[in-house]
């Protein structure tokens, strides 16, 4: 019998304390913070495309252009951690007009500038060097985690005073905040007035030169914050 109490008294006191964190008075409200950044450096995806009848000789004529493109870019004294072979291919492809094979080699280098004066320079020796091919053009800045702080406490200051509108017609106060969830999304870094590079093709002859208009990138954080309310 004083079991059976014990585990009554148990379950009154549980509701009860449930009941009463329930009728605590709160608000949920979401906050964004933005932060408009001038780019200061940039991603570069670029490739050599090789095609032709024979495999080794597509091969050999794909690495060729791409030490072309390697001496070039060491002559412009970029850190060597700052460039690297991203993937290297090479593909059979039939013919089933002529019946026999063709071959396609590529080779893709990524490309760290954290000079932006030195843009349209490399951009032009890539091309003039072998390069057929820009996969991606994406600027970004150095200080991305500091930028992303900055985001978060607007977010978080935006939220608050959210709350506090809400609340001031009520004659409540907003208290100390019971839950914070970070809402924000992966960070990809893309300019905003800059024309956005698609894999575009180019030939030797007929070569484009590249024009800087970085813009302005936006760094974001979103939050979800419930205040309690006093």
């Amino acid at each position: 019998m004083k079991k059976a109490l014990l585990i009554l008294s148990i379950m009154f006191m549980t509701m009860s304390y449930a009941q009463e964190i329930k009728q605590v008075p709160q608000i949920s409200v979401n906050g964004e913070g933005k932060v408009k950044v001038v780019p200061d450096q940039v991603t570069i995806l670029a490739t050599i495309e090789t095609k032709g009848n024979n495999a080794k000789d597509v091969k050999k004529q794909n690495d060729e252009k791409m030490e072309a493109v390697l001496r070039f870019i060491k002559k412009m004294n970029l850190d060597p951690a700052d460039y690297k072979t991203q993937r290297v291919s090479l593909n059979p492809q039939y013919d089933y007009e002529k019946k026999k094979h063709n071959y396609n080699a590529t080779q893709t280098i990524e490309i760290l500038l954290k000079d932006l004066s030195k843009y349209d320079e490399l951009m032009e020796g890539l091309v003039d060097e072998g390069i057929n091919r820009i996969d991606n053009v994406i600027f970004q800045s150095s200080k991305l985690e500091q930028y992303q702080s900055e985001a978060r406490k607007l977010a978080m200051k935006e939220a608050k005073l959210k709350a506090e509108d809400y609340v001031s017609v009520l004659g409540q106060k907003v208290g100390r905040a019971m839950t914070i969830s970070d809402n924000s999304q992966t960070y990809y870094p893309q300019p905003i007035r800059y024309a956005a590079m698609k894999t575009m093709e180019v030939s030797d002859a007929t070569a484009p030169r590249e024009t800087l208009a970085v813009g302005e990138i936006n760094i974001t954080s979103n939050v979800s914050v419930s205040f309690i309310l006093e």
